[in-house]
């Protein structure tokens, strides 16, 4: 069987924010930096690390900063010029995006996060595709996705990140029922939904990074309610495990949930520590603070 290539991404952004107001009141969530980059531009240079040549933003009203975000700004440019600010400028020009790269679908009802994969169906046609949430920022060696990539090519299956949370956050994420186990990769039995604690199989769930087989959009196109009455991408996944190679990766790396205060304020952080322009400043001024 020939593996066809991965080469698209769908990054759910259609979200409201509301856990980050004021901030968010007049900016997309996913416009909010760390140390000095948005967490969308470290969610498209992940996917672009790992080799990733198209993108489909599922956004909402209000969001038109994404999409700004990611276009020439002739008058910055030309101003950094005049002044020779080249560090600058050649920054900006290394990030640009190839045009047509970026296409934008709107979801206009918030109905889960299956509904906003469904709503990114035409651009994913036939072919296999990541899905990345900008919330879930990962610090790692190896780009996240590009792991995720690496387990697609060699299973030609469906692989999401995973990683062991205490047992009373399982009502939180999509958990794993798990098979056996070869290496960092665990084969998937059955996804559960935000499961009670007393009712989940594992610990194991899933992180905001997904590779997954076109099959989904026909099982998602059911609009069948799941947690919450919402249209759950893992119950839509969890139809397909036992008709194509399922697996949930153990990722290399550290995660950050950016979508609450305190991961988010973690980020900055361990982002800023890896940093070595900003590593030894921040370790004096925590000093200041670690004995609060």
């Amino acid at each position: 069987m020939s593996i066809k290539p991965l080469r698209k991404a769908v990054l759910p952004v259609a979200g409201l924010g509301t856990r980050f107001l004021p901030a968010t009141k007049a900016i997309p969530k996913e416009m909010l930096p760390v140390v000095d980059k948005p967490l969308i531009q470290y969610a498209i240079d992940e996917a672009r690390a790992a080799g990733i040549e198209q993108f489909c933003m599922v956004t909402g009203r209000g969001k038109t900063a994404l999409i700004d975000h990611f276009d020439i700004a002739f008058e910055l440019e030309a101003t950094l010029s005049e002044r020779g600010r080249t560090e600058a400028l050649g920054m900006l020009r290394s990030e640009a995006m190839e045009p047509g790269s970026i296409v934008t679908v709107r979801q206009q009802v918030p109905l889960g996060l299956g509904h906003a994969i469904w709503c990114a169906r035409a651009f994913i046609g036939d072919d296999p595709f990541a899905i990345i949430l900008p919330d879930d920022l990962v610090l790692s060696d190896k780009p996240c996705l590009s792991q995720l990539a690496d387990a697609y090519r060699e299973t030609g299956g469906n692989v999401v990140a995973v990683e062991e949370v205490p047992m009373e956050q399982v009502h939180r994420y999509g958990v794993l029922k798990t098979g056996e186990t070869h290496g960092n990769l665990v084969e998937v039995l059955g996804l559960v939904e935000k499961p009670r604690r007393e009712l989940a199989p594992s610990n194991l769930s899933i992180i905001g990074r997904y590779v997954l087989l076109p099959e989904v959009i026909a099982l998602l196109a059911r609009m069948e309610r799941g947690a919450g009455n919402e249209v759950q991408l893992t119950d839509a996944m969890a139809k397909m495990i036992g008709h194509a190679p399922f697996f949930g990766l153990k990722f290399e790396g550290r995660r950050f949930d950016c979508g609450d205060k305190i991961g988010y304020l973690e980020a900055q952080i361990a982002f800023g520590l890896a940093r070595p322009d900003l590593s030894p400043a921040i370790r004096q001024f925590l000093k200041a603070y670690t004995d609060a």
